[in-house]
């Protein structure tokens, strides 16, 4: 053990290999610019959707594309709530479409 650092470097990067290859998996990656604009419009309309302290809203999920279209899915109590989700998602600010596959009732 002439060089306890080297030792040291070589078991981190042991340790921490599988944790970059999975984060490297991911498909956006070769554009990184277009994972954090969908990133940002996701984000974006979840807190609109917060903010609208509607109870059921929280349960809307938001899928973004790299083409700014936006599936809406999940569960509301009614239909002005689903509307409601729709509307907010269509009036952000980079949304080309918007896809509801809410459904409505208990």
């Amino acid at each position: 053990m002439k060089n306890p650092l080297a030792i040291s470097f070589f078991l981190l990067g042991t340790i921490l290999a599988p944790v970059v290859a999975f984060a490297d998996s991911d498909a956006d990656r070769s554009q990184p610019m277009t994972f954090v604009k969908d990133s940002a419009i996701t984000t974006e309309i979840k807190a609109k959707l917060a903010a609208d302290k509607m109870s059921s809203l929280v349960n809307v999920q938001v899928d973004t594309d790299s083409a700014g279209a936006v599936v809406l899915s999940g569960k509301t109590k009614t239909q002005a709530e689903a509307d409601k989700a729709y509307s907010i998602a269509r009036g952000t600010e980079g949304v080309k479409s918007v896809t509801s596959k809410i459904q409505v009732g208990n």
